[in-house]
């Protein structure tokens, strides 16, 4: 394989993301004593920092690698919201088709960090899903979308804040159908199972065996086998790909079969590791067809991202080398 002549071609591939676009805040600080208050760490805070996460952090993956990259959600009309757009901007992801509601707030997610650990973090959201006429805004976007720019892949992104409802599911999978655009998702379990027709189903451990509502704690070829199984009984999807944290990804389309190991890393952090997984996986799938490669390389840049603090996008040299390394 001439990966440098692979990595070229992510600049010739659009990719669109649909999904709950969150703002990540950083807190840093140190801690010294107790609270005479209660009994609780008191962090001196030293700096703020913003950072895009949940659907933005594979936009910034997706964008880190070279791709023509888009971004189609509902968030707040609010400061959160106007602060994540800015930061879309600044690393040149298209937010052409993002809409601003009053109805909602923006996803955000504030952790206090100290000596590089998580002390506490505060969510704010909305997770009911949206309304209506929401739903026909979003479709809207999406549909002016593939006039003006038709995409190569889709990639979904659930996390259970209401952008993804069935219907917004359903009539989008069958848009790609009908134009022949690869799809993939990154499912979480409310809509665990509406997903049916994808091309790439990717879910983790934890939440294939919730989805599934699974007891069995096999980590082995035939047992993944036989959730690829179960899932394809539901979705009739075209790959499993199942990310197994240090056990490595294990992907099965067709009877073509692979539990790939991961390789040793200093892991420092796993946050957003998932994001860079579908990101890599999607972008090289669209662009050879092999499963094989796409897992090997999205299981390589996982082990890469972890070794950052904080949700951070692969660095497309040192994956390049790392690919030219450990895939000879």
């Amino acid at each position: 394989m001439n990966f440098a002549e692979l990595f070229s071609k992510f600049s010739s591939v659009k990719v669109a993301i649909v999904g709950d676009l969150m703002l990540d805040t950083y807190w840093w600080g140190n801690v010294d004593r107790i609270s005479p208050e209660a009994p609780v760490p008191v962090v001196v805070l030293k700096r703020k920092e913003l950072r895009v996460g949940g659907a933005a952090n594979v936009a910034l993956n997706s964008v880190s690698l070279g791709a023509n990259t888009t971004v189609i959600s509902v968030i707040g009309n609010d400061d959160d919201g106007k602060e994540l757009l800015r930061l879309l901007k600044e690393n040149k992801i298209d937010t052409s088709y993002v809409i601003a509601s009053n109805q909602r707030i923006t996803t955000t997610k504030t952790r206090v960090m100290s000596r590089n650990q998580q002390m506490m973090r505060l969510d704010a959201e909305t997770t009911a899903d949206i309304d209506k006429a929401s739903e026909d805004l979003l479709l809207q976007k999406i549909k002016d979308y593939f006039n003006a720019n038709k995409p190569d892949v889709l990639i979904f992104e659930d996390y259970n804040k209401g952008i993804l409802t069935e219907r917004v599911i359903t009539e989008l999978i069958k848009l790609c159908k009908e134009q022949n655009v690869v799809t993939s998702v990154d499912p979480k379990r409310k809509n665990f199972l509406s997903f049916k027709g994808v091309t790439i189903f990717k879910p983790n451990l934890k939440e294939i065996k919730e989805g599934l509502n699974l007891l069995t704690d096999n980590i082995d070829v035939p047992s993944l086998k036989e959730m690829h199984k179960k899932l394809q009984e539901h979705l009739q999807h075209q790959i499993s790909f199942i990310t197994l944290s240090e056990k490595g990804v294990f992907y099965q389309q067709d009877n073509d079969q692979h539990l790939i190991p991961t390789h040793i890393r200093n892991i420092a952090d796993v946050s957003g590791a998932g994001d860079t997984v579908i990101a890599v996986a999607s972008l090289v799938y669209t662009i050879t067809k092999n499963m094989n490669l796409a897992a090997e390389m999205a299981n390589i840049a996982g082990g890469l991202v972890c070794e950052e603090v904080g949700t951070a996008a692969i660095d497309k040299e040192k994956l390049l080398h790392e690919c030219e390394l450990l895939l000879k």
